[in-house]
């Protein structure tokens, strides 16, 4: 962390721990007695609490979305870019939340979380979780918080989803949708690569049927290989060319199978830096909440009609590196929007850097972003109570 703490910084801030004991039935008909959310909180609710933001994590993320937790952190939230005093998302005027999800590994309840009917962690038998059993949580989560309407849901990636899963199933609690590098489900290329690294995970020889805590074990090789694999898609192949390009590490080619190019010394420093920080079974159920995501299955495929209950309006962002969830994925989803008379901006950013540009510094992104914010910040101030 740098010396002193940056002006546009949130800053210090602490995780909160909420606990539920209303019990939550999930979308596979599995009950969750009770269980306990993980999130962070920035800025200040206003007088009738309408500049209320919620944001929702993508699937390696988690609810630190900006600031620090110590001074000795050197690594600020994954959405340091655009959260904090006079950023895109502006702490000086809006009330920012994020949990982590149920069965992340962040201190949420998930599966490595004690079971209290064995008395051990739950691993195997923590029950998968939907896009959806997400919303259910995070609305409940507002109710805590006593939000009746958040002025902005927003969130990248898998994130993007569960905003799509709140305009559906919460339509009279979100003013305005912001859904980033999204889809609105799964190719079956995408479920192809989740389904691979899910394999190099369970076939790992630690992994015992998802029991490793007992074993004092925890599939490193499968995760390090899901990780690279994941990373992969992530990046588009103009960037890694202009990182990489084929490079030698010792500017010569050894004739063996150690490390040679630059991008295997990069993606295993990635797999080895997220090995011991991310719950191998949380990362099985996050890629099946992502291939079981489709808010139309319920309206036979029909996306016009499965937006029918929508009343929010929306900002959809795309990039054009982005091939994982590509531009045209996110027009299918306008395109329903506007079959159902909603008011939907939408905005394709020239890129280079695939999939995870919506966490870089991009300015035509950052700037298009802040304008929308700034339409947020009048209905936050149009409903805010002042002078009644």
């Amino acid at each position: 962390m740098p010396e002193t703490i940056p002006a546009d910084s949130v800053g210090l801030v602490k995780p909160r721990v909420l606990r539920f004991d209303q019990p939550l039935r999930l979308s596979s008909g599995s009950v969750l007695p009770s269980y306990e959310l993980v999130y962070e909180t920035y800025g200040e609710l206003n007088n009738n609490k309408s500049n209320a933001i919620l944001i929702c994590h993508a699937l390696s993320s988690n609810h630190h979305v900006a600031g620090y937790h110590s001074m000795e952190d050197r690594k600020p939230g994954w959405w340091e870019n655009v959260v904090g005093p006079g950023k895109v998302i502006d702490t000086n005027k809006f009330f920012v939340a994020c949990c982590n999800n149920l069965g992340g590994c962040f201190g949420s309840t998930g599966p490595a979380s004690i079971n209290p009917a064995t008395g051990k962690p739950y691993g195997p038998d923590f029950p998968i979780i939907t896009v959806r059993d997400w919303v259910e949580s995070q609305a409940r989560l507002a109710d805590a918080l006593g939000i009746d309407k958040w002025a902005a849901v927003a969130g990248g990636s898998l994130g993007g989803m569960q905003v799509l899963q709140w305009a559906v199933d919460y339509p009279e609690r979100l003013a305005h949708a912001i859904i980033i590098a999204a889809a609105p489900k799964l190719t079956a290329q995408n479920i192809a690569f989740n389904e691979v690294a899910r394999q190099s995970i369970r076939t790992d020889p630690d992994f015992h049927d998802g029991r490793y805590y007992e074993h004092g074990t925890e599939p490193r090789r499968g995760l390090r290989i899901a990780r690279m694999l994941g990373h992969i898609t992530y990046l588009s192949d103009d960037i890694m060319r202009e990182k990489f390009g084929r490079d030698l590490r010792n500017g010569k080619i050894d004739f063996d199978y150690d490390v040679e190019f630059q991008v295997e010394s990069y993606l295993r420093y990635q797999a080895d830096s997220f090995v011991g920080k991310f719950d191998a079974n949380t990362y099985l159920l996050m890629t099946k909440a992502l291939d079981y995501f489709d808010p139309a299955e319920k309206t036979g495929g029909d996306l016009t009609a499965a937006f029918k209950s929508a009343r929010t309006n929306f900002f959809v962002v795309s990039f054009t590196s982005d091939w994982r969830f590509a531009p045209e994925r996110s027009r299918e989803i306008v395109k329903a929007l506007h079959d159902n008379d909603l008011n939907v901006s939408y905005a394709e950013i020239k890129s280079t850097q695939g999939h995870d540009a919506f966490l870089m510094k991009i300015p035509y992104y950052l700037d298009i972003f802040k304008a929308y914010m700034e339409r947020i910040e009048r209905y936050a101030e149009n409903n805010s109570g002042k002078g009644r």
